[in-house]
């Protein structure tokens, strides 16, 4: 290849890379602008009518000005409980597969099960803790039912985030803690998961985001209803959230403010949503600038 032909097909390489770049430079654009969008056409509906006792009140079925107060703390409460058994079960599940677990069929096997499970329906995990609890148990529609079969939901992804996490620390990182002594527990605890917390707490941001908003598996299995108090942290209450309560005041609800009331809690239940990924993600800032990165 003379001279010429090499500057030729150096020219058209660096124009198909500039063609790449502006291409991949909109696609983000636009991406970002319809993000953006969506956020602001859900939150401008519902936060400038947004009143402080909207967040407090109980719910009305038939007079107008309810709120949200129970529904939005079942929210909570039943998120708590899924990630208080989903987290640390996934996160070792996932630092099994990737740290521990052999490399045979079985493994190869056990792994396509977690990816399948990851794209299950969330309703076929509503029906599966509806029979668990609402059949077996005979408990009814609880929050606990709901609390344990989100968990199930969002343990496989979190499985899964964590070992592709876990599998993308260079192993340099991992020699070298051999060769100061270290054992491979204090390898995976002190250089391993450091390094992946990044990737884990955002596998993390999105189970709980999902699991807020869920609401096929909470309808099946903690109910249409709340216990009718403000703090009611019993698990065999009914637990009715945010996201169910949205969609029931929008498809069923007789209230003449029906509409409002679905505008104000869509607009609460993304703006908290934004708020946890707000919360999880702060600390790893913080961290990184105090570290200089």
């Amino acid at each position: 290849m003379n001279g010429f032909t090499r500057t030729r097909h150096t020219a058209r390489a660096q124009r198909r890379n500039k063609l790449a770049t502006i291409g991949f430079y909109t696609l983000g654009v636009l991406v970002m602008l319809l993000i953006f969008w969506l956020l602001f056409t859900i939150l401008s509906k519902g936060l400038p009518s947004l009143r402080p006792d909207f967040l407090l009140k109980q719910p009305e079925e038939i007079d107008p000005g309810g709120g949200i107060g129970p529904v939005l703390f079942n929210s909570f409460y039943i998120l708590f409980i899924s990630l208080l058994i989903s987290v640390p079960i996934g996160i070792g599940a996932g630092i099994y597969m990737a740290e521990y677990a052999p490399d045979n069929a079985f493994t190869g096997a056990l792994r396509i099960c977690v990816e399948s499970l990851s794209s299950v329906p969330s309703i076929v995990f509503g029906l599966l803790g509806l029979a668990i609890f609402a059949e077996y148990f005979g408990v009814g529609l609880t929050i606990l039912g709901g609390g344990v079969s989100l968990a199930l939901l969002n343990l496989p992804m979190l499985a899964r985030v964590t070992e592709e996490a876990v599998r993308a620390v260079p192993g340099e990182i991992r020699e070298a803690g051999y060769a100061l002594g270290m054992t491979k527990f204090h390898v995976i605890r002190k250089v391993v998961v450091p390094v992946a917390l990044p990737a884990i707490v955002t596998g993390v941001c999105l189970v709980a985001g999902r699991a807020f908003g869920e609401s096929a598996v909470i309808i099946l299995t903690a109910g249409l209803s709340t216990s009718g108090e403000m703090w009611d942290f019993n698990l065999f209450s009914p637990g009715e959230t945010l996201a169910v309560h949205l969609w029931y005041v929008q498809s069923e609800a007789i209230v003449e403010d029906a509409r409002q009331i679905a505008d104000k809690s869509a607009a609460v239940l993304v703006f908290v949503v934004l708020l946890i990924n707000f919360m999880f993600r702060f600390p790893l800032w913080l961290g990184n600038r105090r570290r200089g990165r």
